[in-house]
């Protein structure tokens, strides 16, 4: 056995407990979701069932409105998304390639930012949506990410915008491009990989989003997926879990393959950041 053989063995044998312990829940969970209704609290508890219960996902979409939640989650994170992107590319590009007085303050601004809970800016953020009448729209939500976004998008941004080399648009200046023209056709096709791994990141914080869209959302059919699972549990007598099982199934899984698949990228980012 080779010496880079055992040094894996060891390191998956490391790994194992942790493995379990964070895939646990997601077992948990894709087996009350398949498992049928009246199997759902024997005692004692056991993994095995009778049969995979498929169409509790059917009557779990019927039921509990999870297309319309659906819906106006992607219509909130993809708005979001956009909007966080379109203000933070200016200003990422503007920290990158300009020297300007209290460019250091507002990097710090940007950190410290980050630091701050959105839950302890709920009731002002209330208050004012309440102020601008957005409270019960999605729109509300759609500003608000965004708002609590930016400060990592443009963080990201600039470190990535960092590692493109300066000669590249001097050429172009040299060669009579304006500064306009050489940021859309030479700086930001560069950095088109950057920007699809911030604009996935902050999709994911916008999706997961739970307190803000909780406190914003009246109407039941304006609620986001977080909020729609969770009025399935909340004041209930009866709790359909298997219901509520696939629900969180089906929001949960897809955000975590791609979060999965682009896990290299966003840790390169991260990792160009704290180098910059």
């Amino acid at each position: 056995m080779t010496r880079k053989l055992k040094k894996s063995i060891i390191y998956w044998l490391l790994l194992t407990p942790l493995s379990i312990v964070i895939l646990f829940p997601f077992a948990v969970m894709f087996v009350t979701a398949v498992r049928p209704r009246e199997e759902l609290f024997v005692y004692p508890p056991r993994w095995t069932f009778s049969e995979f219960r498929w169409v509790n996902f059917a009557d779990m979409w019927e039921k509990t409105n999870f297309g319309g939640a659906l819906v106006n989650s992607l219509y909130v994170s993809i708005s979001s998304t956009a909007i966080a992107l379109a203000l933070s590319i200016p200003a990422a590009y503007a920290l990158s390639r300009h020297r300007f007085p209290g460019k250091g303050v507002y990097r710090n601004f940007l950190l410290m930012t980050q630091m701050m809970s959105p839950i302890v800016l709920v009731l002002g953020l209330f208050r004012l949506m309440a102020y601008l009448g957005l409270v019960n729209s999605l729109n509300s939500l759609v500003l608000i990410y965004a708002a609590f976004n930016m400060a990592f998008t443009i963080w990201m941004l600039q470190s990535y915008f960092n590692t493109i080399p300066r000669d590249i648009e001097e050429a172009a200046w040299m060669d009579g491009a304006s500064h306009l023209r050489t940021l859309t056709k030479i700086f930001l096709p560069l950095a088109v990989p950057a920007m699809v791994v911030t604009a996935i990141f902050t999709f994911i914080n916008s999706w997961n989003e739970f307190v803000l869209a909780l406190t914003m959302i009246r109407s039941s059919e304006d609620y986001t997926l977080p909020v729609q699972i969770f009025s399935q549990v909340a004041g209930r007598y009866q709790v359909e879990w298997h219901h509520v099982m696939a629900g969180t199934v089906l929001a949960t899984v897809p955000v975590a393959i791609v979060f999965t698949w682009l896990q290299r990228y966003l840790i390169r980012g991260m990792a160009l950041g704290a180098v910059k």
